[in-house]
């Protein structure tokens, strides 16, 4: 990962956004010490509504734990939302914490809003804010779009961002059309016959057939894919077997599948089945294929690119590579045009380097307030705000 030399500067940030510093970290730490797992975000979402209700403010609950609403303009010809997403993670010792940043998007979408509503008189156009729960896990996007979110509130654009430590501070880090990929889960169950060690021909051993498996199913990307469209297809979890002596009738593997188009996801989809067939044949063992669809691809509009490039200046700007990660702000963006950035936090002297979902990840949260100034910028370039 190569890090750009120059970014925003502090300075350069509009003393107007600088304002709200204090506020937007405040956010940040309160959000932070209530991490809560998706759609369990309950203190999450009172503490947003009730600094909302601070602000006289209406909003909504479309979804049991989801913080939506809209701030009128003078004009009110268009409606800009931006969305934040509210869900920890489970930190693996028990605990739920924000360990890829979720606290710091609510901050500056908080931000945002406080910044509107002190300024009211120059709001023309309409801003819609969404609070999102559970996109780690169920994700809350389809849901709420399946709720009436953007007829709701006439919703005709949407952004997004997301913390990002392989993107320096002061950056944001963004690419045109296909961005982050689509993503599904695979879990395979392979059953044989188990039997003694010592005795394999009376066994149909599902291990042989799982390592011969797994083999063969890294041939899809390879093989049956063009080498212009990326794909993955990763066995990250393999579980089988009792004792060094028994030949064991079980095998379950789990993994994942990421593509950034839907025909080369189907291909690799359907190649798992095809393969599995020929296996079960070969091994004379069972292979059950469940696959399990999680998000589609971010697929950013290229006038909204353009136009989010031009609002924040080119210079602030590193232009990313496809990233084969996944953001349930995919399901917006088959609805309405859409553009989804993510907020570089990298800073090497204050040590802010950890990868996300790193049970250390952390960053420096002046980071907040680049991002706030991005979306005030945006909001300026494109007039919703004068």
């Amino acid at each position: 990962m190569c890090f750009a030399e120059y970014s925003m500067k502090y300075e350069d940030i509009n003393p107007e956004t600088l304002e709200f510093k204090e506020i937007i970290c405040g956010h940040r730490r309160s959000l932070h010490e209530i991490a809560e797992l998706g759609l369990k975000e309950y203190k999450t979402a009172e503490y947003i509504r009730s600094r909302l209700d601070s602000l006289g403010i209406q909003h909504d609950a479309l979804l049991e734990t989801s913080v939506t609403g809209v701030i009128k303009g003078s004009v009110g010809k268009r409606t800009v939302a931006f969305r934040a997403d509210m869900d920890g993670l489970n930190a693996g010792d028990g605990s739920v914490r924000h360990l890829c940043g979720h606290d710091g998007h609510m901050s500056i979408l908080l931000g945002l809003v406080e910044y509107l509503c002190s300024r009211k008189e120059l709001i023309r156009d309409n801003v819609a804010f969404i609070f999102q729960p559970a996109e780690e896990s169920p994700g809350g996007a389809l849901p709420l779009l399946n709720a009436g979110l953007v007829e709701k509130y006439g919703i005709d654009e949407i952004y997004g961002l997301h913390m990002y430590p392989d993107v320096s501070e002061g950056l944001a880090g963004v690419r045109p059309l296909y961005f982050l990929s689509g993503a599904g889960e695979v879990n395979i169950e392979i059953t044989g016959k188990s039997g003694h060690g010592a005795m394999p021909q009376d066994a149909n051993d599902s291990i042989v057939a799982a390592a011969g498996f797994i083999s063969a199913l890294q041939t899809i990307i390879s093989r049956n894919i063009r080498p212009l469209d990326e794909g993955v297809l990763t066995i990250g979890r393999i579980e089988g077997g009792s004792r060094r002596n028994i030949i064991s009738g079980n095998v379950r593997l789990e993994g994942t599948i990421r593509a950034f188009k839907d025909n080369v996801y189907e291909k690799i989809k359907e190649r798992i089945f095809e393969v599995a067939r020929g296996f079960e044949t070969v091994y004379g063992c069972s292979i059950e294929v469940n696959i399990k669809d999680d998000y589609p691809p971010v697929n950013n509009d290229e006038k909204l690119f353009e136009e989010f490039k031009e609002a924040v200046g080119e210079e602030n700007i590193s232009l990313l590579e496809p990233l084969m990660i996944a953001e349930d702000f995919a399901y917006y963006q088959r609805r309405i045009p859409g553009l989804f950035f993510m907020l570089g936090s990298r800073n090497e002297d204050l040590g802010f380097t950890k990868s996300l979902h790193n049970i250390d990840f952390d960053f420096d949260e002046k980071a907040l307030i680049f991002g706030l100034e991005f979306y005030i910028r945006l909001l300026r370039h494109k007039g919703v705000i004068s």
